[in-house]
C-alpha cells in the first residue's frame, strides 16, 4: 500500500532511488497525491524502470503524523 511504503521511507536519505515495480507504483500514488516529489518512468517505458523520490513533501509529513496519532 502507498501510505506503507511512504512509512518505509520516512527516515531515507534522498534523493531515494527505487527500483521494485511494486515500490514505483506506490511512489506514482504518492506524487500524484502530492505526498512526496519524484521523478517517475513514463507509463509503459519497458527500458526506464526505476523512479528517483526526491523528497517527503510537507503534506506527506503531516500524513505520516497523523498516522501516528491514529495508531495510538
Amino acid at each position: 500500500m502507498p501510505l506503507d511504503f511512504l512509512r518505509r521511507i520516512e527516515d531515507a536519505t534522498f534523493p531515494l532511488a527505487v527500483l521494485d515495480e511494486g515500490d514505483i507504483q506506490c511512489a506514482a500514488v504518492l506524487a500524484a497525491a502530492e505526498l512526496i516529489e519524484a521523478n517517475l518512468p513514463e507509463p509503459g517505458d519497458a527500458v526506464a524502470r526505476s523512479a528517483l523520490i526526491l523528497r517527503i513533501t510537507p503534506l506527506g509529513r503531516a500524513e505520516l503524523a497523523r498516522l501516528r496519532r491514529c495508531e495510538e
